[in-house]
Parts: C-alpha cells; sequence; structure tokens
C-alpha cells in the first residue's frame, strides 16, 4: 500500500474513533475546524488558479455550515433570540460562500472564515456542559 493511502486510511479510521467518542459540544467544535479547514483549502485553490478543487471545497464548507444551521433544531432549550440570529448568521455565511464561488471571490471567502472563527470562540468559550449533580 503506498504511504499516503495508508495515512489518509489511518486518518479515515482516527476520524471516525474521535467522532464516536465525541460529546454533542465536541462534535459542533469538530464540524467548526471542518469549516474552516474547507475555507483555507478553497482559498488554496484560488490561489492556485484550480477552479474545480475551490468548488468543492466550497460546496463541502457550505455543506458543513448547514449542518450546524440544521443542528440548531435541536437546540430547543436555548435563548429563542439567539437561536434565529445563529440560524440568520448561517444562512447568511452559506448565501455569501455561494457567491463567493461563482465571482472566485477570495475576500468573501475571508469574510465568511472570520464569522466562523467568531462563532466558534464562542463556542469554545462555553465549554462543555457540566452534567447536573
Amino acid at each position: 500500500m503506498h504511504p499516503s493511502r495508508a495515512l489518509r486510511q489511518y486518518q479515515k479510521v482516527n476520524s471516525h474513533a474521535q467522532i464516536s467518542e465525541a460529546s454533542p459540544h465536541r462534535l459542533v467544535q469538530m464540524l467548526m475546524e471542518g469549516g474552516l479547514d474547507r475555507l483555507a483549502q478553497a482559498k488554496g485553490a484560488l490561489a492556485r488558479g484550480d477552479i474545480a478543487q475551490k468548488g468543492l471545497m466550497l460546496g463541502k464548507a457550505v455543506d458543513i455550515i448547514i449542518g450546524l444551521r440544521d443542528g440548531l433544531d435541536a437546540e430547543k432549550s436555548g435563548d429563542p433570540a439567539y437561536v434565529q440570529q445563529l440560524d440568520s448568521l448561517y444562512a447568511y455565511m452559506t448565501n455569501r460562500l455561494i457567491e463567493a464561488n461563482l465571482k472566485n471571490d477570495v475576500q468573501i471567502v475571508d469574510e465568511v472564515a472570520r464569522l466562523l472563527i467568531t462563532v466558534k470562540q464562542g463556542w469554545d468559550a462555553i465549554g462543555e456542559p457540566q452534567p447536573a449533580l
């Protein structure tokens, strides 16, 4: 087996293990990290002029943000106004990435990355929910 193929297989298995053991809080963090990774990869593809790869990576970033948005439905216990604002922000980010893809606009990708970083910093600051005693 080629070494790079073996590494990809290991990463795939390791990733599945991390996901199966992760708390819901950690899963959201992982989605946000994955979204930021895809945005960085899209920027790299744009810099190289690899339009197909740019489209693929932006599509994956959109899918991740849609997944985060869908996860808000499960967050019924939170502040409804906050959940609505976050839902609107995710919708905005999705629309901006579609525009970035159409226009090959790295500035829009950067804008969405900054927004996602801000949301992630807030999420990270919350920390894991502690079980009731």
